[in-house]
């Protein structure tokens, strides 16, 4: 005889009400923000802000440091909005946590207005040559100010990671979709803007941003991030990389990686490969490869991927005659079932710029496609894990400074998780730390004189964040 199946749960009502009262007790959901507020403190970025981002003008108020740290807070946390630092600020254990209250929207939000200066955007346009509309703004002191404190960043860091002594720039270029009204169409036709970062790919931090207008081309001087992104990296790298897309085939750029007393970047080879810009005398090129040239550069269930050595010397004479010749390798596409690309085309070809000559053309193929798991990945994680696809006005220095405070708390989390947390989480991206560690219901308590955070975890990660703690050690104020 069949048993009477026994009903889900999930079919009842909830069994409880909902007290109208807040609860007594000083309670927080966001128990594991002081492991981030403690790795911000411990890299000295407090002290970085009040150096470099002097903004106020008088004693009271939040400081500079207070706000920044509550931009970085916001980021890890979720917040994607100005008006999320209000959510922030009924969380009534967290200001007792890290010992400052959260800003107010408005108050964050006057603070981002410092970093846009309306002189500059108006004064760019004026720079133009006849027939060019598209301009990259000066930044004011203060935005120029938050870029360093990303740089001191990275100082601080490079140090306490001392294995890591080679350094990929990965350099590209992201649409921000945007329907504010000062937002200029992208290439792909929407409005938006469209910023340039340089990526630290071992390390998987941020070396350099500049926020862009939706109108300006990637290519439009790229060697501007390229230098910055080179000057961040910290004493205690050896050895130096680049790889770029075909936006960064640009003349000024691809001069400066080859010139080994190149001024404002270090100084010695710095092995590059770059998607080349395909011109006639390329694609040429390619076609006249011999069919027994081209070798598989690994498996794909759809698409035959070739590679081959390609006989290639642009037209322009710009490199030095003591300069050695830069290396193309050819890439070949051919579908497998002797179909038509989506373009009506049976083959595609591409091609890759370098002065690597020791590797073999399918490792230096494949050292090169890497970058989509490094840049690409750093700018879904800005646009989409934080706050960075949303920008918050149509001040284009405030949206700037927006864009730079999500890549601090970006580089922020990847040091705590680099200096203090368990292994198994270095590769988690923020909405995994949110859920593992930032959102942990706590209540705080006080006895024998001191506040005590208890925190609705398991007594073994207990350990780790209090073992955390002790490697994130803060000196005390002076």
């Amino acid at each position: 005889m069949r048993k009477l199946d026994k009903p889900s749960p999930t079919e009842s009502p909830l069994l409880f009400v909902i007290d109208p009262e807040p609860a007594p007790e000083t309670l927080t959901a966001l128990g594991g923000i002081p492991l981030l507020v403690q790795a911000f403190r411990s890299l000295g970025l407090p002290g970085s802000v009040e150096r470099q981002v002097r903004i106020k003008q008088r004693q009271r108020g939040y400081d500079e440091a207070t706000r920044v740290e509550s931009f970085v807070i916001l980021n890890a946390a979720g917040g994607e909005c100005l008006e999320d630092f209000e959510r922030l600020r009924e969380d009534g254990g967290l200001a007792e946590l890290i010992g400052h209250e959260i800003p107010s929207p408005e108050a964050a939000r006057n603070f981002l207005y410092e970093f846009h200066d309306q002189a500059e955007i108006k004064e760019a346009p004026q720079q133009l040559p006849v027939g060019q509309v598209a301009y990259i703004p000066g930044e004011n002191k203060a935005l120029q100010g938050l870029g360093q404190v990303n740089r001191d960043l990275i100082q601080a860091l490079g140090p306490r990671c001392p294995d890591q002594k080679i350094a990929t720039v990965d350099q590209d270029a992201t649409i921000i979709e945007s329907r504010k009204r000062e937002a200029k169409p992208t290439y792909e036709g929407e409005r938006g803007y469209q910023p340039m970062l340089g990526v630290w790919a071992e390390m998987g931090v941020v070396l350099a941003d500049e926020f862009r207008d939706g109108n300006v081309p990637a290519q439009m001087e790229p060697l501007n991030v390229a230098k910055a992104a080179f000057a961040a990296l910290p004493p205690t790298v050896e050895t130096f990389y680049y790889r770029g897309d075909s936006a960064c085939h640009e003349t000024g750029l691809v001069n400066w990686l080859r010139n080994e007393e190149r001024e404002e970047g270090p100084k010695g080879f710095i092995g590059f490969a770059i998607s080349a810009r395909m011109s006639e005398g390329l694609h040429a090129a390619l076609l006249a490869v011999p069919a027994e040239a081209w070798q598989s550069t690994g498996e794909d269930p759809e698409v035959i991927r070739e590679c081959a050595e390609v006989a290639y010397v642009p037209s322009e004479k710009t490199e030095k005659k003591d300069q050695q010749p830069l290396r193309y390798v050819g890439i070949r596409l051919r579908k497998r079932q002797g179909e038509l690309f989506g373009d009506g085309t049976a083959v595609k070809h591409f091609a890759v710029v370098s002065n690597i000559w020791e590797w073999s053309a399918p490792r230096l193929l494949e050292w090169h496609r890497q970058k989509a798991g490094t840049i690409e990945m750093v700018h879904d994680i800005l646009k989409n894990d934080l706050a960075a696809g949303v920008l918050p006005c149509g001040r284009f220095g405030a949206n700037a400074a927006w864009l730079r405070l999500a890549v601090l708390a970006h580089n922020v989390m990847t040091a705590l998780k680099r200096l203090a947390l368990p292994p198994e989480l270095l590769s988690a991206r923020p909405k995994r730390l949110r859920f593992l560690i930032f959102n942990t219901a706590g209540r705080l308590v006080r006895h024998a004189r001191q506040m005590v955070l208890r925190l609705a975890a398991q007594r073994e990660r207990l350990a780790e964040w209090i073992e955390a703690l002790r490697l994130l050690w803060v000196p005390a104020p002076s």
